[in-house]
């Protein structure tokens, strides 16, 4: 069995014990979570297609891990006009581990 959760403005596919990566959830490491958007969920020949959302369903979860990703390098260049700036940026994510679907 697997949902489709809108979470952080994107759509995971998430099953039970699946770690997926999302947008910040400020709550502490170990505390459990719970997604109420859910736009799809499939059980083998079992499809239920929310308009948007299905109302009756919940994926539950537990955060893993608070932390920073990978150092992104933004460059502006203008040629000719001597003009060069460089920054960088890392986005703050929580892991989540996929506990169970309520459906």
């Amino acid at each position: 069995m697997y949902a489709v959760i809108f979470e952080g403005g994107k759509q995971h596919r998430v099953s039970v014990d699946d770690v997926i990566r999302v947008e910040l959830i400020e709550k502490a490491v170990g505390e459990k979570v719970e997604f109420d958007k859910v736009l799809l969920t499939a059980d083998g020949e079992n499809v239920n297609v929310g308009a948007p959302y299905l109302s009756s369903v919940k994926v539950q979860g537990e955060i893993v891990k608070q932390g920073r990703g990978e150092k992104l390098s933004i460059v502006k260049f203008r040629r000719r006009k001597h003009f060069q700036k460089a920054t960088g940026h890392r986005q703050y994510f929580t892991e989540v581990k996929i506990t169970g679907i309520q459906a």
